[in-house]
């Protein structure tokens, strides 16, 4: 990150931009800096100003107790500011979350795409969303970094000798400096369901996309957004899982903010 802009409560957020033209934000999911979005900057750089950011508590930005989900917020219209004053958002999983407050919330955004937010469809998501942010809350406030990252990666489905496997691995250090992250993610999200009030107040286009290779709740959550959103639209990538190819997702996105 070669930039830095302040938040209105002080904090640092370090950023990247690239390319030329209108802009375009990219927000990151749990686990994640902005270096794990920055991949799809190169194929949409060519059209927009794109901007790859460290959300606050990770990587080169800074952070400011207390945590609020209108903190992260107020970060995105700090960068806004910074590259114009307006701009679309992309935000992957809970980044997805993350932006679809920001655009409800007012600030001056042009367009928002989100891919396979996990919002929970069934009953069993939902009660497995509200033990996993139990039990989160209390390894953080006991300062039990390593078993937050633990508890992370079992609700993605990691299987449990690939977790301990990971334990013992160089990049443990570095997730256990991201876990108290978790915690905001968990706030973006909620209570896990989809956030139909929030979406039918979302004013821009919308689109929401998912792989067709992901499980089947990954997608129905996001056809929900689609649903949801007045002015939203469900895109299916073929062959794509939550790890989704940039190449696969660039073009999609690119068509969608050139509006």
């Amino acid at each position: 990150m070669d930039k830095k802009t302040t938040s209105r409560d002080g904090t640092s957020i370090a950023y990247q931009s690239t390319g030329a033209g209108p802009a375009v934000i990219l927000v990151s999911g749990a686990m994640s800096t902005g270096a794990t979005v920055a991949p799809l900057a190169v194929p949409l750089s060519d059209r927009f100003t794109v901007v790859s950011y460290d959300r606050r508590g990770r990587g080169e930005s800074g952070d400011t107790a207390p945590f609020a989900v209108e903190r992260e917020v107020e970060d995105l219209a700090a960068l806004i500011g910074a590259v114009g004053g307006e701009a679309s958002l992309y935000g992957i999983s809970s980044g997805g979350a993350l932006v679809l407050h920001a655009a409800a919330s007012g600030l001056p955004v042009r367009r928002v795409a989100v891919y396979e937010t996990p919002y929970a469809v069934y009953e069993d998501g939902a009660k497995q969303w509200t033990e996993y942010t139990e039990r989160l809350t209390e390894a953080l406030a006991q300062d039990r970094r390593g078993d937050a990252v633990e508890l992370f990666l079992r609700l993605t489905g990691l299987a449990e000798e690939m977790i301990q496997g990971a334990r013992q691995s160089p990049m443990w250090p570095g997730m256990e400096a991201l876990a108290q992250s978790l915690a905001y993610d968990a706030a973006v999200l909620g209570d896990g369901r989809v956030p139909r009030p929030l979406l039918a107040s979302v004013g821009v286009p919308v689109l929401a996309a998912a792989g067709d290779a992901s499980p089947a709740w990954l997608r129905e959550a996001t056809r929900a957004i689609a649903e949801a959103a007045p002015q939203g639209t469900y895109r299916a990538l073929e062959g794509q899982t939550h790890m989704v190819d940039p190449n696969a997702l660039a073009p999609v996105l690119a068509e969608f903010f050139a509006g």
